[in-house]
């Protein structure tokens, strides 16, 4: 093997070493992530109450569960469903619930198709899981924005007081839930960035694969 072939195929043992290291860290990191969507979606604590509420309560996407101001404990009556759109009190946690849901499906399908690096281009799986991951990050979006515009609803009033309403949480305040959930609209925009760029790696590589280098030795050999 000539020096140059040599230096070629060193390079790109490294290349593929670090693509490699570089995929199976963004695999680690989308199934953290679709763990963190999956929480996000079925806990109720998005907003909650605080110091200044006169009862106990807090409330997710479409389940929430609250207290009663002449109840002397702290037991909860929680209330709501999915699968019951009627008990959800908002038209917009209904439509925030929906495109929360659809982020997390479209994670699980991207961790899904993982499975397809066995049989497909890999290029064309971290470019499809790229546009999952991108599609997942403006559904998390939509549901974030969307879902303020709920806080107006009665049940949140009698809680948050009357100086609740749309995109304002009165006496309330934000939970960890939410919070996660835009933490998880960040995550979702770098795991796709990242997909982009393995894919177009893999592509560059299968342009300069060593059995090129190899048949090109063997030309310039016979040639001679």
């Amino acid at each position: 093997m000539l020096p140059s072939q040599e230096a070629s195929k060193i390079y790109h043992d490294n290349y593929m070493r670090n693509s490699r290291a570089i995929g199976v860290l963004w695999a680690i990191f989308t199934i953290c992530f679709a763990i963190v969507n999956v929480v996000v979606f079925i806990q109720p604590y998005w907003i909650g109450d605080s110091v200044k509420t006169p009862h106990i309560g807090h409330f997710g996407l479409f389940h929430y569960c609250v207290g009663s101001v002449q109840a002397s404990s702290r037991d909860l009556t929680c209330v709501g469903s999915f699968s019951d759109f009627g008990s959800i009190p908002s038209g917009a946690f209904k439509a925030a619930s929906v495109f929360v849901l659809l982020s997390m499906v479209l994670t699980l399908s991207c961790i899904a198709c993982m499975a397809l690096f066995f049989f497909c281009n890999t290029s064309t799986v971290y470019k499809t899981c790229a546009w999952m991951q991108l599609l997942c990050g403006v559904c998390l979006v939509l549901g974030c924005m969307i879902f303020p515009d709920g806080w107006d609803a009665e049940v949140i009033r009698d809680m948050c007081g009357e100086h609740s309403g749309k995109y304002s949480l009165g006496d309330c305040s934000v939970r960890w839930a939410y919070m996660l959930a835009i933490m998880g609209i960040l995550d979702a925009l770098i795991l796709s960035f990242l997909a982009f760029v393995l894919g177009n790696r893999w592509l560059i590589k299968a342009c300069r694969h060593p059995l090129l280098l190899h048949n090109k030795h063997l030309l310039e050999r016979y040639s001679n």
